[in-house]
């Protein structure tokens, strides 16, 4: 039963409502990094990717500000433990796809993460609840700081660092958001806001990143190149973006409610009815009714429903991470009971 999730399961950042939390889910903060003296991953051996990941473990093990977790080999996990990390956004899709010589290294809160031999060497990951860049920022530059003092980096004084996508060379950072558009959904504009912002040089992608798809009404945007430009240049000029989708996506809701607050209300009443009722549910279903449900709270139509039992179930429901909170691997159907389960409960506590 869901009564034993431990505090500690899912990310800290998934339980923290942070900045401007009605439209934004996380901001991530994402540093491309590669050891001088070695191919980049996709040209070395086994032999000189062992070497990095050696390198890296004897780097995070010092004394210092960060205390990580014992690093994790992604080739001594089972499949669902390593889906497990992408639905906590631990780690891309791509990384677990082949798990030799490749480590994951996070901390005990779960809001820092490195992605050890994926397309880079070193794919350093910080991640906050809410509209908080700025914050996401500082600590993963700070653990770059960390690490820097003893891995030496491809650097070159004209291009910046080094890495294997060309759309990275330069400061090597992907900044992105997550959004929850329900309203813009709802009123058919989300299909004309995302594609303006292609000609911005921003990029749309789904809920776990390049090549997946959106679920929920939740879409990451994030910086497509970060050569010539500075980090700050490149997180304000994505949050900018950000305030403009934040401030539309409001404008709706808030015309929804004045035009068609009847309408409204019944659509979220029905996904709320079904979720706290139903005896199954798949992934899809689920975050589809839970876009709706978290819609209704964030505008004060749900007022018994807690906000932080919405951003959990918005995790717990999905596929590897509902198993390992039950401990066992499920069918489909054994799935699709327990999802239903686990969303009454977390619905009805108090």
């Amino acid at each position: 039963m869901s009564a034993g999730i431990s505090n500690d399961f899912l990310p800290e950042w998934v339980r923290s409502e942070g900045e401007v939390s009605d439209v934004v889910i996380s901001s991530r903060i994402r540093l491309a990094r590669n050891l001088k003296g070695f191919p980049f991953p996709g040209h070395a051996g086994k032999e000189q990717l062992e070497q990095v990941v050696q390198r890296v473990c004897e780097a995070v093990g010092r004394t210092g500000t960060f205390a990580f977790l014992p690093p994790i080999r992604l080739s001594e996990l089972t499949p669902n433990q390593r889906l497990v990390l992408v639905e906590k956004h631990l780690c891309s899709p791509q990384f677990t796809e082949n798990p030799a010589q490749r480590l994951l290294i996070i901390n005990d809160a779960q809001t820092i993460s490195i992605m050890v031999n994926e397309e880079d060497h070193l794919r350093i990951q910080a991640i906050r609840g809410g509209f908080e860049l700025d914050e996401a920022l500082k600590l993963a530059n700070d653990v770059d700081d960390f690490l820097e003092e003893y891995l030496d980096y491809w650097f070159d004084e004209r291009r910046g660092y080094l890495t294997s996508c060309p759309t990275n060379v330069g400061t090597g950072l992907r900044a992105s958001v997550m959004l929850h558009l329900p309203g813009l959904a709802m009123v058919d504009q989300i299909k004309q806001v995302l594609t303006a912002l292609t000609h911005v040089g921003i990029n749309i992608r789904g809920l776990y990143g390049e090549g997946t798809e959106s679920l929920g009404n939740m879409y990451q945007i994030s910086n497509q190149v970060t050569l010539g430009h500075s980090e700050e240049e490149l997180t304000n000029n994505l949050k900018g973006v950000c305030k403009q989708i934040i401030e539309q996506e409001r404008n709706v809701r808030a015309n929804l409610l004045k035009e068609s607050r009847l309408q409204l209300e019944d659509r979220i009443g029905r996904s709320y009815g079904i979720l706290s009722q139903a005896r199954l549910m798949t992934t899809q279903e689920a975050l589809k009714l839970l876009s709706d449900v978290k819609l209704g709270v964030d505008l004060g139509i749900i007022p018994e429903v807690k906000k932080v039992n919405i951003r959990e179930l918005l995790f717990l429901t999905r596929t590897s991470i509902l198993q390992k909170v039950f401990g066992r691997e499920m069918s489909p159907a054994e799935r699709d009971y327990h999802r239903a389960m686990i969303i009454r409960e977390k619905l009805n506590a108090k």
